[in-house]
């Protein structure tokens, strides 16, 4: 999961200092706000019930009322999100925007989990309770205003009536009392509205921002230590790599070489023409085992990534692929190496597992920079498909090193194909 690294306390105390430059002002937005809040959330909240009551009771109706709860669960973390940006602009508290989240398996199955994960997520459900205390401190503030208003008019009113004073509640009195009346209801309402200003903020600090920022060092210790481990991973996925490949490959080469050189230096005296034969034998099984080096060198390291970018890699990559690949890297600039090795190394497994296993007879490489600054990158092939993540295996060690790389992978392969893998690696990882 590409996330966003919240501001630490000194940063966020910061923001909230130069939120307070201008208090007048700001209470004024903070009451403007509450009043909006005031007018249009109960019709918000009202809508909202209307579409949960609905999705209930259309459940059972050709599940027209399941598409309407799905609908419930977006608006809510919608209206969520919004209250989080409000609350953040008007008090600067340093908070990350609300995010939906995040799928953790491909298909409809990791939809549907990530949905209910989003159904029960704590953050938008607190956001939810701040928007909804803050239209009933709006629907106050309205009520406050009206009496600011009438207190106004009766402090005015000896001016234009001789009649007495109408206190609103259905009561009269003197209109000589009107200026001291008015007076002290200008002074109250003005009071109650400062109040209600101060409790909105310290109600959208105790619900919204404290916990906000106690989720987030959470989160961003949970996926440090998730990072630790898929390095720790990663590394071993790769260092039995090597040692199958040395063992498996370069290693019974050199040895049929050396027993090939062997055999040829007692016939070189007996029989030349023989031992002629078995040099040459020789030869070409060196060079075959300096090729597997190579290749095997080239696996672990990529001096092109490093000399010439992603999309020159990519390029010899692809150049050097079994199968046909359709490369289509747009890149402004380049990312950090961490993110860029991960990448590379993701879509070179990828490809060696079209060509090995999938029986693919084409693959599509897309690489971008999405915003926010992340290397995405998506591998597809017209293969077999039924490609699954297996300890030990090509697809662990991708998962282990974008892992590590701070980034997250998105397999999709149903059974007959084809097969995509998306892969998000933040670009300063």
């Amino acid at each position: 999961m590409t996330t966003t690294t919240p501001p630490g306390p000194a940063v966020a105390d910061h923001a909230a200092t130069g939120a307070q430059h201008k208090p007048p002002l700001r209470l004024f937005v903070t009451l403007l706000e509450l009043a909006a809040l005031g007018v249009f959330g109960t019709a918000i909240v009202a809508a909202l019930s209307g579409l949960f009551a609905a999705g209930l009771g259309l459940t059972f109706v050709f599940g027209i009322g399941l598409i309407l709860l799905v609908g419930f669960v977006y608006a809510l973390y919608g209206l969520a999100w919004f209250e989080v940006a409000r609350v953040d602009g008007l008090y600067g508290f340093g908070l990350s925007a609300l995010r939906p989240r995040p799928r953790t398996s491909p298909g409809f199955g990791g939809w549907l989990r990530s949905l209910g994960r989003q159904a029960i997520d704590g953050s938008m459900w607190r956001a939810l309770a701040h928007f909804a205390l803050a239209v009933m401190l709006g629907a106050l503030v309205l009520r406050i205003a009206s009496w600011f208003g009438w207190s106004v008019v009766s402090a005015f009113s000896p001016l234009f009536t001789a009649a007495d004073a109408d206190t609103g509640w259905g009561t009269r009195y003197p209109v000589a009392w009107a200026p001291l009346v008015g007076g002290l209801g200008v002074l109250a309402s003005l009071a109650i509205l400062w109040g209600i200003a101060r409790l909105h903020r310290v109600l959208a600090r105790a619900i919204i921002a404290g916990p906000s920022r106690e989720a987030e060092l959470n989160e961003r210790i949970t996926a440090s230590t998730a990072q630790r481990a898929g390095a720790v991973r990663a590394a071993d996925v790769e260092r039995t790599r090597i040692e199958r490949d040395l063992h498996d490959g370069v290693q019974p080469r050199l040895v049929s070489v050396g027993m090939t050189l062997g055999m040829a230096q007692q016939k070189i005296d007996t029989d030349p023409t023989a031992a002629k034969a078995l040099i040459e034998e020789a030869h070409t099984s060196t060079k075959a085992a300096i090729t597997e080096l190579r290749q095997l060198a080239r696996g672990i390291h990529a001096s092109v990534l490093d000399d010439r970018g992603l999309d020159a890699a990519l390029s010899a990559l692809a150049g050097r692929s079994p199968i046909p690949v359709a490369l289509d890297v747009r890149l402004d600039g380049r990312c950090s190496r961490d993110a860029e090795a991960a990448v590379y190394f993701s879509i070179a497994e990828s490809l060696t597992n079209a060509a090995k296993h999938s029986r693919a007879s084409e693959a599509r490489v897309t690489v971008r920079v999405r915003d926010g600054g992340t290397l995405w990158a998506r591998i597809e092939d017209n293969g077999l498909g039924g490609a699954q993540v297996v300890p030990g295996g090509g697809l662990d060690g991708i998962s282990n090193r974008v892992l590590a790389a701070g980034g997250t992978v998105r397999l999709d392969s149903p059974t007959g194909g084809p097969t995509s893998l998306e892969v998000s690696v933040p670009c300063a990882s």
